[in-house]
């Protein structure tokens, strides 16, 4: 069973529903740990040698948060800053993140983009991701598409989200479990959609 660290980080995680609907769905699974950057680190001071043994003890990272001006929250920069150092993350002898999975599950407040009908930018939210994505490859990572829900704001009905938490749950369980094609979950676009074509039922585990 692999161990999961979600990193969640919201400023303001009392008004989100999408991101409560998330951390519940994620509260109280074995293997999974969740760290509240916020709550953690209210004045930005991050521990980096907290940071870094919470780091090894766990073998997929998942950096939990909104989509903020199609980037991460403030604190999660600041996370990335203090604790990915060179000598440690990455460099000749930073070995410590090597062959571990990383990932993103992430809200917008806006619905799916739809560039070709003028309402969106004209890149997807994996590429939104694309600095993360880099970090993670320079860290010897393996990176998976994000997993995804729009339109918090907007137009996300209650049993929308109800589906998406329930689709999160799921993905981590198969995640913990060995159940993910990765490689299939590495090509796709974002993870919120036919979990079937990459996770396998829990009868089919290794």
């Amino acid at each position: 069973m692999a161990s999961i660290l979600i990193l969640f980080a919201h400023p303001a995680f009392e008004h989100s529903r999408t991101q409560r609907a998330l951390v519940a769905a994620a509260s109280n699974l074995p293997g999974v740990t969740l760290h509240d950057l916020y709550e953690a680190y209210p004045t930005f001071h991050v521990d980096r040698r907290a940071e870094q043994a919470l780091l090894r003890r766990h073998d997929i990272i998942l950096f939990q948060h909104p989509l903020y001006w199609f980037s991460a929250p403030a604190l999660l920069k600041q996370w990335q800053d203090v604790v990915l150092e060179h000598g440690w993350a990455y460099g000749e002898a930073g070995l410590q993140l090597r062959g571990k999975v990383a990932l993103h599950a992430v809200s917008t407040s806006a619905a799916e983009f739809e560039p070709e009908h003028g309402n969106g930018p004209t890149c997807s939210v994996r590429q939104f991701l694309s600095p993360w994505e880099t970090t993670a490859q320079l860290c010897g990572m393996r990176f998976l598409a994000p997993f995804v829900v729009h339109g918090f704001r907007v137009d996300t009905h209650p049993e929308q989200l109800r589906e998406a938490a329930a689709n999160y749950r799921a993905l981590l369980e198969a995640l913990r479990d060995g159940r993910v094609d990765l490689d299939k979950a590495a090509a796709r676009p974002a993870l919120n959609f036919d979990l079937g074509d990459f996770i396998r039922p829990p009868d089919d585990a290794a």
